[in-house]
């Protein structure tokens, strides 16, 4: 019998689920024997136990020594000889993504119910309850991202300190708080102040989210994961919307507005799932057991196994504890990283059409005619085409490992929806064809997650990967507040004068990311120039001391 043979044969004998006998810690023993057992074959074994870079001795020894030196959480369990099968990696990383990834979303839904909720409440009148224009709606809104744009950096650096695991969860109980307290305003300085107050709170949770999930993911599989992320913002949108269609029927009880009781109501559900946090996060892979989790996540086995599978895909993960802060120095390197201001420059310019139409869309359906009941039922189907294209389009991106071709799509789709917009003679006048031309534009092929993991991955440290997530995020906010003024009140109702500043902005992306790739494969080229003039001995000593670090050693490609 052959090595697989045997394997897919023992493997149908403890995965019975009759037999309720066999405990976990067998089936890790079952798999670390039989591996030692079976032939090594490429057929079965582990892309992560055969793309090792820890199997050169020295290789072995520098990192060692770096780990503790940095006195790395996981070093313990660093074993560069560890090996597993394919099938036992793939059902670790089912559980990854049941105890990381899908809390992650949960998490990341919190966010978005509670800075989307305003677009809803504007449905049921908030404007005219408070006395504001359109414009003030523009400034309040800008003063959101103003205020989550400054808090970025701050947020990393005491994420970093604290530990993401300690500190989302306060972080999200507190905006939570926040948000509930929005229901009692009653003028646009209200608006304003609550508008910066969640800017602060809720200023770096991405990057510091994205931050944890790197602990437990290699950098091709955190692409895939963080387009769930927003394939939640879609599904909250979606759930929101039916929500808001009940909720801002409640006008009248208890003397408040319909907008009123959706703030509180949502801002309500944001503070239990923040409680939840506590006990969905841990510090790492190592450190899962505690008094909320006596058993903890993993066996020691498993624990080895996603210490290991990240290591080997960037040993660079373990040059950093999780309590260790950024020092400033280390912040100023991530800033002046030039080779990541490419990927930061398609921040600022990719979301601005998206971020200027999805704030009015609710207040456009009402100037066309529909009721507010009506315009929450009418915002699902976009988010609906909104999750099919960027779940493809992510996927797609990662399969063939291209993102600057890939993300062409955006602007290319955009671009075109956007003339029929701006030019269509019939546009903001016929209710229909309006709405289906919108729809299908705020639908389009969302390009967010595979920048913010091109960010990380370009990045190649945690010094500054935890830094460049945050200020990839900062440009996209930067573009956001530029977006929350381009319909202004005299340009009412047809807003052509704005609709044609977001056709030449879309335009203007598909140069951007042309320039983008030719950038990364001139520094590729370069970079393989002045490798290749070494001589095998000076490529080792190299590896062992380089002179560069991250992104700028010679022995690292940038991905495009």
């Amino acid at each position: 019998m052959s090595g697989e043979t045997a394997l897919n044969a023992t493997y149908s004998t403890f995965e019975d689920p009759q037999n309720d006998r066999v405990t976990e810690n067998e089936i890790d023993k079952k798999d670390q024997t039989l591996y030692e057992q079976s032939s090594v074959s490429s057929d079965w074994e582990s892309l992560a136990s055969s793309q090792n870079p820890f199997l050169d001795p020295q290789v072995e020894k520098h990192y060692r020594e770096m780990y503790e030196h940095c006195e790395y959480e996981c070093r313990g369990s660093f074993d560069p000889d560890l090996k597993w099968s394919r099938r036992e990696e793939a059902r670790l990383l089912r559980k990854i993504d049941w105890r990381v990834a899908i809390p992650a979303c949960f998490m990341f839904a919190a966010l978005q119910i509670d800075r989307g909720n305003v677009q809803q409440a504007v449905a049921d009148n908030m404007l005219e309850d408070l006395n504001m224009s359109t414009n003030d709606y523009n400034t309040g809104m800008q003063i959101f991202y103003a205020a989550f744009t400054v808090a970025e950096v701050p947020s990393q650096l005491l994420s970093k300190r604290i530990g993401p695991d300690i500190f989302i969860p306060i972080q999200m109980v507190a905006w939570s708080i926040v948000s509930m307290a929005q229901s009692a305003i009653t003028n646009k300085g209200g608006f304003f102040a609550s508008r910066a107050f969640l800017g602060l709170l809720e200023g770096g949770f991405i990057a510091d989210l994205v931050l944890w999930l790197s602990y437990f993911y290699t950098s091709r599989e955190l692409t895939i994961r963080l387009s769930w992320f927003w394939t939640t913002l879609s599904l909250v949108q979606i759930v929101t919307a039916l929500l808001a269609f009940v909720i801002l029927r409640m006008r009248g009880v208890g003397g408040l507005t319909g907008w009123q009781w959706l703030l509180l109501i949502e801002g309500a559900i944001t503070f239990l799932i923040g409680l939840s946090a506590f006990y969905m996060m841990v510090p790492s892979a190592v450190q899962t057991r505690n008094w909320l989790h006596p058993k903890g996540w993993f066996s020691e086995r498993e624990e080895r196994i996603v210490v290991n599978r990240v290591l080997r895909d960037d040993p660079s993960k373990g040059d950093m504890n999780n309590r260790q802060a950024l020092t400033l120095s280390k912040l100023w390197t991530a800033i002046s990283d030039y080779d990541l201001w490419p990927i930061y420059a398609i921040g600022i310019l990719a979301y601005i059409p998206v971020g200027t139409l999805t704030p009015y869309l609710t207040l456009n359906l009402k100037q066309l005619g529909f009721s507010t009941f009506n315009v929450q039922l009418l915002s699902i189907p976009y988010n609906v085409l909104h999750i099919i294209l960027l779940l493809a389009i992510t996927w797609f991106s990662e399969r063939i490992q291209e993102r600057s071709l890939v993300a062409l799509m955006a602007p290319v789709y955009s671009t075109f929806l956007l003339g029929f917009i701006r030019w269509w003679s019939g546009s903001m006048i016929q209710a229909w064809p309006t709405y289906v031309i919108t729809t299908l534009f705020l639908g389009q092929p969302y390009i967010h997650a595979i920048c913010v993991s091109w960010a990380s991955r370009n990045s190649s440290s945690i010094k500054t990967r935890s830094v460049s997530s945050a200020i990839y995020n900062m440009f996209v906010q930067l573009g956001s507040i530029a977006a929350n003024q381009i319909y202004r009140a005299d340009d009412k109702p047809l807003y052509h004068r704005g609709n044609e500043q977001l056709f030449w902005i879309s335009l203007a992306l598909i140069p951007l990311l042309l320039f983008t790739k030719g950038y990364y494969i001139f520094r590729n080229r370069q970079k393989a120039r002045a490798w290749d003039a070494f001589t095998d001995e000076e490529k080792r000593i190299y590896l062992l001391k380089p002179t560069q670090e991250g992104n700028k050693r010679l022995d690292f490609r940038f991905a495009h």
